[in-house]
């Protein structure tokens, strides 16, 4: 079993992960089935992996494909006793579908999916600057979408050589 306690998985987590990413409506009888595994073990697993947010399994959409013709990305900066609580509330914002903390220049980064410019301009001239703590925001539009994956599981379990000689 994996010790979720502190969030790390193990091989079998990994191949149910990547079942997972291919298909998130994927039954667990196909999953146990390919793995050699039992359903109740697969089931179990999942379910583990849920509850400690290992993994959230939700429908992603095309923005431009259902009506999102201003999607954009927002870089914000907030002063520093605000950072977190600005999160909070932007996060409540029904347009935003992605939100980090970042290092750098701008401290958030956030995703919004808007109808059209009327509605993104909306939301930049008169939701976002009555968040408390904002200074700065920059913004682009989204064009087009050229990728978008869940990332190879694999790169997680690599390792670099010349930093692993390091740790024996």
């Amino acid at each position: 079993m994996a010790d979720y306690e502190n969030n790390i998985v193990d091989e079998l987590d990994f191949a149910i992960l990547a079942h997972l990413q291919q298909d998130g409506r994927r039954s667990f009888t196909d999953i146990a089935r390919d793995l050699g595994t039992a359903v109740g073990t697969i089931r179990n697993r999942v379910t583990k992996l849920l509850e400690d947010s290992t993994l959230k399994i939700i429908g992603r959409v095309n923005p431009y494909r259902v009506g999102f013709n201003a999607p954009a990305t927002i870089l914000i900066s907030i002063e520093p006793q605000y950072i977190e609580s600005a999160a909070d509330v932007i996060s409540t914002f029904p347009e935003v579908s992605y939100i980090s903390m970042l290092t750098g220049e701008f401290d958030l980064m956030v995703d919004v999916m808007c109808r059209d410019g009327d509605h993104l301009t909306d939301f930049l001239l008169h939701r976002l600057p009555e968040v408390k703590g904002i200074k700065d925001y920059r913004t682009s539009i989204i064009l087009r979408i050229v990728k978008f994956v869940q990332p190879d599981l694999n790169l997680a379990k690599q390792r670099n050589p010349v930093v692993d000689r390091n740790w024996r």
